[in-house]
């Protein structure tokens, strides 16, 4: 029961009136008087609270038979889901689009692009899902006539979705048939609508599979439906492929006799505009085109034939120009052929010659003097020869000059021509652009007619091709066991929301969890010492032990007739109890803190009505008197009385008249005689409306500064916080005060409020004290390694062991 728990928050020695309730100087300063140990657990314990993994366990195994119960209730509807719901069985199969199935009649061979590839097997997946091929299953198995097609037996949710559509239907008027509609193509179209409400189509992953599967509640009309499914999906490609082809040659018959008259139109044209204009060509090159070309050929030779006369003629006439001596000293003669080349010829000779002369002429003048006769005749054949030379030339250049003038001639009267060729040219250009527009036209119209052509023999040849692209790879075959419900996953699903909704409800209990349960929950919301449990006191927890000695000494007790019942006796009657022992930590922890006081006057009080103070105040003074302490219980609830109400004899007089003065208090006192508790009954008469000016006048100072002469103890049993404020009025006579709560029924929240509200009680707080426990509910609400957790290991130390049994 934590004896030393009571004395582990106060330092030894300190006045209670020095505790300021809630006060954090105050906690501190308690703080440090707690040994190292002590300080750094209840420092771990604050800084851990973030996550509490422990307390969560804590709450799961406080609400496990919620939540087991709400799992098994779980299963428990999933096992009725099964029996009730009848069984479906799905049958399947795979169909593979392939275009190699066509490479016979079809050239392309190269694979489509993946996203492309996408697409055209989604396009086909809703060809599958589409009402077009609904109807045609349906019409070629008769489904529409099928009562267990159109009528299948309902599952519970789908009865109950039936009759909400009943119902609705009641208040709306009927749909009528399409204009042009039969009763039997309702019955198809309905019909159509199941089907396609219990068909599932899709890819099979990346590749270019198709798996569809069908759920009936007859396993034989799943796997015929499946398999016409897969019949009627080939067929509508066949018919597709064929109708489309059919239509294509048609059109293509059309167009190609459209194209072969208009490109035979096209290409008369061109010829007539041909022949009118005159644009005839040789080695794929008009005429006009040629000629102008070569008359511009001969114009660049006559150029250069030109200007190689013109420098000819310009060298000689400069050599003519300078003289006879110059021309035939500083005269290069070239060499020519044509007319010019016998005067070139015979000039050549004549410079060998002239040369012959000058070097013999200089060798004899050098030799025999320069007049020597035969120098003199040298000098004048020389000069013969000089003439010759020159008069030579003379010749020459005139005749290079004539070769200019020819050439100059030839050149201009090309140019003349070329620029007549070019007039022409220029409007057989246009007259050729003009051909050129209407050849393309012709050419595209040839080759759309041969694209066509060609086109229309391919579809021709496809028509009658009967293969499409796809194939069945996997056949449905009639279903063995039922696909739906899947039994262990319902079981299992019935069974996680079975728990889950326990953990709600669990949560949801524990979101309400608003009261003291342990020793924690008083720490962590209040600044009071925890002094202890005390069960629930059943009938036999409160009777009086046997007596050891025979009759004789249960005579002598019968004849002690104490004045206090039994459920105020249970601290004596059985004093090794769990009971006994929780009232003794309050009285540890009373003379810890009240130890310099000779008399000690505690209170106890509690904040609601019923919560069991009035039995431990009884009990706890029942306990000191028995120990031998001189102790005084007085009743100091006027407004209702319990304590006095509950003595085994009516009290004549009480506190009021001790209060009032009207008796002596001493005279009030009733002794239980089995264990000389002095008693100061409420003998109270009626209601009383001045009870706080009662219990907190000069007449009850009086009384407890008397009753602090004669006793070692004053125990008052004070009403409740809530109600009346008597309590209060009270807390000023007395040394101490200890708070009785009920476990698990007093609001921590109205507890915390009003001690805040009153600091003048707080402050005289030894401890707080949870009543009527649940001692086998109690370990659940502990943490891991609480003292909670080990109640039942203390058994073996507290006799009997009925008080664990959590009768009321």
């Amino acid at each position: 029961m934590n004896v030393f728990d009571a004395t582990s928050r106060l330092k030894p020695g300190s006045e209670p009136d020095a505790v300021e309730f809630g006060s954090a100087r105050a906690r501190d300063a308690m703080v440090q008087g707690f040994p190292l140990s002590t300080r750094l657990t209840m420092a771990s314990e604050d800084a851990d609270r973030f996550i509490d993994l422990e307390r969560l366990a804590t709450i799961g195994l406080r609400r496990m038979r919620v939540v087991a119960l709400c799992g098994a209730l779980g299963i428990m509807l999933g096992i009725l889901y099964l029996v009730i719901t009848p069984p479906e069985y799905t049958a399947a199969t795979s169909i593979l689009l392939d275009d190699n199935l066509t490479r016979f009649a079809d050239d392309k061979s190269s694979l489509p692009a993946q996203q492309q590839a996408d697409i055209e097997i989604l396009s086909e997946v809703e060809i599958l899902k589409s009402e077009r091929l609904a109807r045609a299953v349906v019409v070629a198995e008769n489904l529409q006539n099928n009562d267990a097609f159109m009528n299948p037996p309902q599952s519970p949710f789908e009865w109950l979705k039936s009759q909400i559509k009943s119902l609705t239907n009641m208040f709306s008027s009927p749909v009528p048939l399409a204009p042009g509609e039969s009763p039997e193509d309702a019955a198809i179209g309905r019909a159509a609508y199941l089907l396609q409400n219990d068909l599932d189509a899709q890819q099979v992953g990346r590749s270019f599979v198709i798996q569809f599967t069908y759920q009936n509640h007859d396993r034989d009309l799943a796997g015929r439906i499946t398999r016409a499914y897969a019949n009627a999906y080939l067929n509508d490609k066949l018919n597709a492929n064929f109708d489309a082809t059919q239509r294509a040659t048609v059109w293509l018959q059309e167009r190609i006799a459209e194209l072969r008259d208009s490109s035979q139109a096209a290409a008369l044209e061109v010829e007539k505009f041909r022949a009118e204009h005159g644009l005839t060509s040789a080695r794929g090159e008009l005429i006009s085109d040629q000629q102008l070309s070569d008359l511009n050929n001969q114009l660049i030779l006559s150029q250069a034939d030109t200007a190689n006369a013109l420098a000819r003629y310009n060298q000689f006439k400069a050599i003519i120009d300078s003289g006879p001596d110059n021309a035939v000293k500083n005269a290069t003669i070239p060499t020519e052929k044509g007319e010019s080349a016998s005067n070139t010829g015979l000039i050549n000779d004549l410079k060998a010659r002239y040369l012959d002369i000058s070097r013999r002429e200089s060798d004899i003048a050098a030799r025999f003097g320069e007049d020597h006769p035969q120098a003199v005749a040298l000098r004048r054949e020389q000069a013969g020869l000089t003439q010759q030379i020159y008069h030579e030339l003379q010749q020459l250049t005139e005749s290079f000059r004539t070769q200019y003038e020819v050439a100059k001639t030839r050149e201009d009267s090309l140019r003349a021509n070329v620029s007549l060729m070019s007039g022409q040219s220029s409007q057989t250009s246009q007259d050729v652009v003009r051909m050129r527009e209407l050849q393309q036209k012709a050419d595209a119209l040839s080759a759309l007619y041969q694209s066509f052509l060609s086109r229309h023999e391919e579809a021709s040849q496809q028509r009658s091709f009967p293969i499409a692209k796809a194939r069945v790879i996997s056949e449905a075959d009639d279903p063995v066991s039922p696909s739906s419900p899947k039994k262990t996953l319902v079981l299992a699903l019935s069974m996680v929301l079975g728990l889950m909704a326990g953990a709600g409800i669990g949560a949801l209990q524990e979101f309400r969890e608003r009261f003291f349960r342990t020793a924690e929950d008083v720490r962590a919301a209040l600044d009071i010492n925890f002094l202890g449990y005390l069960p629930m006191i059943g009938a036999r927890f409160a009777a009086a032990p046997k007596p050891a000695n025979g009759k004789a000494q249960e005579k002598s007790r019968e004849q002690a007739s104490p004045v206090a019942p039994r459920i105020l006796r249970v601290a004596v009657n059985q004093p090794s109890s769990s009971f006994a022992e929780t009232l003794r930590n309050t009285k540890l922890a009373v003379d810890v803190v009240l130890q310099d006081r000779p008399c000690k006057v505690v209170g106890f009080v509690s904040i609601l009505p019923t919560e069991g103070k009035t039995t431990i105040a009884a009990n706890f003074a029942g306990l000191l008197a028995a120990n031998g302490a001189r102790t005084l219980l007085i009743d100091g609830d006027l407004r209702n009385p319990g304590l006095s109400r509950a003595l085994s004899l009516t009290p004549g007089k009480g506190l009021v008249e001790a209060i009032v003065g009207e008796q002596r208090w001493q005279s009030t006192v009733l002794v239980d005689r089995s264990t000389s508790l002095a008693i100061i009954p409420a003998a109270v008469r009626g209601r009383l409306s001045h009870t706080s000016e009662l219990i907190s006048g000069p007449g009850m100072r009086n009384l407890v500064n008397e009753a602090r002469k004669a006793y070692d103890y004053i125990v008052v049993d004070l009403p409740p916080l809530g109600p009346v404020v008597d309590a209060k009025a009270f807390a000023p006579l007395a040394d101490g005060l200890v708070l009785v709560t009920e476990w698990g029924v007093t609001p921590r929240a109205l507890v915390r409020t009003t001690l805040n509200a009153e600091p003048q009680l707080a402050a005289k707080m030894l401890g707080i004290i949870l009543n009527k426990t649940d001692m086998k509910k109690l370990p659940r609400y502990g943490g891991f390694g609480s003292s909670e957790q080990y109640f039942e290991h203390y058994s073996a130390y507290y006799t009997p062991n009925v008080d664990m049994t959590g009768t009321s």
